[in-house]
This record gives structure tokens, C-alpha cells and sequence, in this order.
């Protein structure tokens, strides 16, 4: 196989990641799995919350990928690994970072794309309760927040 093929099926898992995301945030996270994630809707003074533990729901798979394809010559666990892996480091950039801002970099983008990012996150932190929640997403989000924040950014307000 060529290197383009391995490259494409690192973009694609990493898309696909978007839809693993959503449907874990929304289905398990929000269900079943509720007394993890609760802490993160709730306010709080501690730096780490029970919901922290979710990293390692795609941490371990993507690890094994990795591993597993550098040990036994496998690129394309390797590239499956890396996709999982480059998704992880987008969404603690995003959650983590710029949204929550719980590490003080990536401050003050004023960029519709981010402002929406934001504006999204804030809709699904509005409910603190596990029902009735929206916007599971984290890279896409409904098409209503880029144009509420591209006209925020048009008119240099920040959400």
C-alpha cells in the first residue's frame, strides 16, 4: 500500500472520530455512564473531575492500535492508531483548552469558527442535567452557531 492510502485512512478514522464522539457523549456519556460525566456539568473548584476517565475509553484503543501495528509491522493499525490519536489531541485542544480553558494557552481566538466551538459548548452546559441536553458534537457543530458567530465576529463581540 502506498503512504496516500495510509494518510487517507488517518483523515478518515479521525472523521469518523467526530461521529464516535457524538454518539459516546450522547449515548453513554449522558447515559449510562452519567455518574462519570456528571461532575463536568456541575460547577466545582477541583482540577480534575470523574469525567477526566473518559480519555481512556479512545486513549486505550488508540494505544493498542499503535502498539500493536509498530510491534508486529502493521501499518494500517498504525495509521488507525494515529487517526484515533490525532482526534484525542484536536478534542483535549478544544474541550479542554479553548473552551474550558483549564490550561491558560489558545486564549482570545476570535475566530467564528472557535466562537461557534464555544457558543455550542455553552448551549450543551446550559442544562446540567443528563436528559434534555444538546449539541453532542465537539469539531462540527449546527450550522446556526457559525452564522450567529460569524456575525459576532463581523461585529467584534465576542460570546
Amino acid at each position: 500500500m502506498s503512504l496516500f492510502f495510509y494518510a487517507l485512512v488517518v483523515l478518515s478514522v479521525f472523521v469518523v472520530m467526530e461521529t464516535v464522539a457524538w454518539f459516546t457523549h450522547k449515548y453513554v456519556m449522558h447515559g449510562f455512564l452519567w455518574v462519570l460525566h456528571e461532575d463536568h456539568h456541575r460547577p466545582h473548584t477541583h482540577f480534575f473531575e470523574k469525567n477526566d476517565l473518559f480519555f481512556l475509553i479512545f486513549a486505550v484503543p488508540s494505544a493498542t492500535c499503535l502498539m500493536m501495528g509498530t510491534l508486529f509491522h502493521v501499518p494500517l493499525l498504525l495509521a488507525i492508531g494515529l487517526g484515533i490519536m490525532l482526534y484525542g489531541i484536536c478534542y483535549f485542544l478544544v474541550h479542554d483548552v479553548l473552551i474550558h480553558r483549564r490550561f491558560k494557552f489558545l486564549d482570545n481566538l476570535q475566530n467564528p469558527y472557535f466562537m461557534a466551538l464555544r457558543k455550542a459548548h455553552k448551549i450543551h452546559h446550559k442544562n446540567q442535567e443528563k436528559e434534555e441536553a444538546a449539541c453532542f458534537g465537539m469539531l462540527l457543530v449546527p450550522l446556526r452557531f457559525y452564522k450567529e458567530a460569524y456575525q459576532m465576529y463581523k461585529n467584534k463581540k465576542s460570546f
